[in-house]
């Protein structure tokens, strides 16, 4: 049985959505470590590979994509959302630990625009592996705990097979959704957001002062230490669009990424950065930028001068962070 706190608080907006199912699919992998760490009890059984194919839903649970806005490639963007993933609910394991299971390549949504929904089995294999890698280095991630592999084709730039990806991580909020409700001047929804932020994954925040400051600090912190340790152990990201950047300072949202195999300070692995925006070198700078971003959003809730000071401590962080591992 799933949990789903986001619907039943109404955290943030949404639409409900049933899954399209993928055709003729097969089990690729099944995390057994990740679903122990959990508390997960099924085996990759054939029933939960209909559910993690989109085939059948979890007894009283309604999956949602969830809407949020962002800067992609520095540009204000208001229609995203997720395009190709759903959010099946949450499991709680016997730590009283909630896990949001979160179905990518589940078929279109409101949000897809002209997207087909899908999820390719090559890119599908690479934030498997990508996500383990990272958690393994002790590097904050998403993680997945099944790849499900299909008969479908979908068209990228070639014909490829289809499949889902099933992503665990204790949250899916981004700094796209604060942007979203800031740019619709949604104040009370904001402010709710921000509280059950709080309350379901910073509780620590609730006894300061001032807990959405706390929030805002407790986020570019986490954040910073990411990109430290990205750094550090030569990884590159490729898409850190505010959409892609979690509220938990985790690594969110696989797409080209790669790791250098030697030192290359402007290393792109994205063929549409152009410009080089999100090079190796620029990942620190960009973190503080996107932070800039989730400020503008907070500064509703929360004095600019507050939001300033957080900011500033966001570089030594980092710093520290890449030179500690370093020095190892």
């Amino acid at each position: 049985m799933l949990q789903q706190r986001y619907i039943d608080k109404q955290a943030g907006p949404f639409s409900k959505v049933t899954p399209s199912l993928l055709k003729a699919p097969y089990w690729v992998a099944f995390n057994t470590e990740l679903a122990e760490q959990i508390d997960f009890p099924h085996p990759a059984s054939d029933n939960l590979l209909a559910v993690f194919s989109g085939q059948a839903i979890l007894k009283d649970t309604q999956p949602i994509a969830q809407k949020y806005a962002g800067h992609q490639f520095g540009g204000w963007n208001p229609d995203l959302g997720d395009g190709r993933g759903l959010l099946l609910g949450e499991w709680l394991d016997n730590n009283q630990q909630h896990w949001e299971f979160h179905l990518k390549g589940a078929g279109k949504t409101p949000y897809s625009r002209f997207g087909d929904g899908r999820a390719v089995l090559r890119s599908s294999i690479r934030e498997y592996l990508g996500s383990e890698a990272l958690h393994a280095l002790g590097i904050a991630s998403t993680r997945a705990l099944a790849l499900v592999g299909s008969a479908e084709s979908v068209v990228r730039e070639s014909v490829e097979p289809g499949a889902t990806l099933l992503r665990v991580t204790q949250s899916h909020v981004r700094f796209g959704h604060f942007e979203w409700l800031a740019y619709k001047q949604d104040l009370a929804g904001l402010k709710h957001l921000a509280q059950y932020t709080i309350e379901q994954h910073y509780p620590d925040c609730q006894e300061q002062p001032d807990p959405f400051a706390a929030l805002f600090d407790a986020v570019a912190q986490q954040t910073a230490v990411m990109i430290g340790q990205w750094m550090a152990y030569g990884f590159v990201h490729g898409v850190m669009n505010t959409d892609n950047m979690s509220i938990l300072g985790e690594t969110f949202d696989y797409g080209p990424y790669a790791f250098i195999e030697q030192t290359k300070m402007n290393a792109v692995f994205n063929h549409t950065d152009q410009n080089g925006r999100y090079a190796f070198d620029e990942q620190p700078s960009v973190g503080l930028w996107n932070l800039q971003r989730l400020a503008h959003a907070f500064s509703a809730l929360v004095p600019s001068e507050t939001l300033k000071a957080s900011l500033e401590r966001y570089a030594p962080t980092c710093d520290s962070t890449y030179y500690g591992i370093l020095s190892k």
